[in-house]
């Protein structure tokens, strides 16, 4: 597989890799829409800070972040399972940064490919990552779209091209079905408390020329119940072995709504981004964010001073409530311990931790 075959600045890719300067520059995802700033990282901790701090968010582009992070460490001769470490402790929920740090660690394989100027197998290594995660994505477009009724379709949080390598999860698929002209209207939750769906799925939508309405969380259930919603369909950070889905705080609400509204929910990820070693969204580590994220909005303080916060960044939707589990090798339907363990017996990619 060549490594070239896709422009990411086309994809809106948050993240670009020189391989002459061995900088990782990533789109700072907190300054969006008022500002485009790119933020190089030259060093492991510096790409560990910008996944903690969420410079770069999204399960698929923390992954890929993590596999540049560990290219880095090969350049600057930091031992690579001191700087997994360092990586592993930034994000306890996403599955995609586990996977990626894993297949970094993998011993190279006899059969190298010719490596490009500057590149080290390391470099090629999360480079293909890079590639592969675009792809999948790009497949998750091509079977999602079908099931999406006509009308309206609500989303949650940013599950698009700034999520991801490039293209999008969720994103990726209303992007394929506004392409097929399948007669869709997107509704972007705002996504409190860090809004994501405002400053991201917003802006990235309205660049694309995508038809979108931003809402306020609390605003589905009206909007469902005047019928003006058809679908709804999220990304997610982890899913277990059963279905159960962890994604942004305020997803597992959504489905049960939408299970009252007779509405179906569907869930879009790579298959990177299912955990078969996880038995069921019981055993998922939600990570628990700083309470200023809570008790402010940028610098402005919106709550009293002093007050107790709680800020779980993820819950965890119950399979039961999730109509189909969209990946880049297919859909899968309940029972999902069945389906996505057939799904992973698919995965085209299965031996891309042999890349060098």
């Amino acid at each position: 597989m060549s490594i070239d075959v896709i422009d990411f600045e086309e994809m809106l890719s948050p993240l670009r890799f020189d391989h002459g300067t061995g900088v990782l520059s990533l789109l700072d995802q907190r300054l969006l829409p008022e500002r485009e700033v790119w933020v190089d990282c030259r060093t492991v901790d510096e790409v560990a800070r910008a996944i903690k701090d969420m410079v770069v968010r999204g399960a698929p582009a923390i992954g890929v972040a993590a596999a540049y992070g560990m290219a880095i460490a090969g350049r600057t001769h930091v031992p690579l399972e001191q700087a997994a470490a360092t990586l592993r402790a930034t994000r306890p929920t996403a599955v995609n940064l586990f996977w990626a740090i894993d297949a970094m660690l993998k011993p190279a394989p006899l059969n190298a490919p010719r490596l490009g100027p500057g590149m080290s197998p390391l470099d090629f290594r999360a480079r293909s990552l890079h590639t592969i995660d675009v792809l999948m994505c790009l497949k998750i477009g091509e079977h999602g779209a079908p099931l999406l009724p006509q009308g309206g379709v609500l989303t949650h949080c940013n599950a698009g091209a700034l999520a991801t390598g490039g293209y999008g999860t969720a994103l990726g698929v209303i992007r394929t079905a506004h392409k097929q002209k399948r007669g869709i209207h997107v509704f972007a939750d705002e996504t409190r408390p860090f809004l994501q769906g405002a400053r991201l799925t917003a802006w990235e939508l309205h660049k694309s020329g995508i038809d979108v309405t931003l809402i306020t969380d609390n605003m589905a259930a009206h909007m469902m119940q005047r019928g003006e919603i058809q679908s709804v369909i999220v990304g997610a950070d982890r899913i277990a072995a059963n279905g159960d889905t962890a994604n942004k705080i305020g997803t597992y609400g959504l489905a049960l709504l939408a299970r009252a509204h007779d509405i179906p929910f569907f869930v879009a990820a790579p298959m990177s981004t299912v955990d078969l070693k996880t038995p069921t969204g019981r055993q998922i580590p939600i990570e628990e964010r700083a309470p200023r994220e809570v008790t402010h909005v940028g610098d402005k303080r919106l709550a009293p001073d002093g007050i107790k916060v709680r800020n779980p960044a993820f819950d965890v939707t119950p399979a039961a409530l999730i109509k189909g589990i969209i990946t880049n090798v297919g859909v899968a339907e309940p029972p999902y311990e069945k389906s996505l363990a057939a799904l992973a017996e698919k995965m085209p990619f299965r031996g891309m931790i042999e890349l060098p």
